[in-house]
């Protein structure tokens, strides 16, 4: 009786390139991911902003990673948004066994112990960045609350012609509400706060 054998799965490297606008080139980053030993098959592309949250050549290049392959990429920031998205894309790998490299900056490489060290720096480095944010975000609302400044919207006055206009509508009782909403371009939560003023 011959034995199924279960195909295995081959450890392989899939680059990804990205550049911002149509009219630059990849070949820069390509060719430097198929010396590093990326087949030019398992390289995926984006001509799109960093900033941008949609990159179907990402989406596709994470999908076909498997469980000890290991993701190339040419520089950092071709692959995160922000330090915070970078270092949760990587954490994303990591979870599935998947290894990450970065030619340019060499010491970026989680399939060795010190390449993992060190992108452990960065990743407290984006939390303490978080921390920070937060941090002067709220002295800055606790500040201006001890000046007498509010946050969140201004308070609308009763003389505002649509605040005047909505209270009329709605004692005139000929349209409905959401009819009063569609013609002055509010919302049903706006119209109510408008009947409080």
């Amino acid at each position: 009786m011959r034995k199924s054998i279960e195909k295995q799965h081959v450890c392989k490297i899939v680059g990804y390139a990205r550049v911002s606008t149509d009219d630059q080139s990849l070949n820069l980053q390509i060719d430097s991911l198929i010396k590093a030993g990326c087949n030019k098959e398992n390289i995926y592309t984006d001509k799109v902003s960093g900033a941008k949250s949609e990159r179907p050549g990402l989406n596709a290049c994470i999908e076909s990673l498997e469980e000890g392959d290991t993701l190339l990429v040419w520089r950092l920031d071709r692959l995160g948004r922000s330090m915070p998205h970078l270092v949760s894309v990587v954490e994303e790998l990591k979870s599935k066994s998947i290894g990450f490299r970065s030619i340019c900056d060499g010491a970026i490489d989680t399939t060795t112990a010190s390449g993992e060290l060190i992108f452990n720096v960065f990743s407290s480095l984006a939390q303490f960045e978080r921390r920070l944010i937060q941090e002067r975000t709220k002295a800055g609302l606790e500040a201006a609350r001890s000046r007498g400044k509010v946050g969140g919207r201004r308070a609308m006055k009763a003389d505002n012609p649509k605040v005047v206009m909505a209270k009329k509508m709605h004692q005139d009782k000929s349209l409905s509400i959401d009819e009063i909403c569609e013609s002055l371009k509010i919302s049903r939560a706006t119209f109510y706060r408008y009947l409080s003023v």
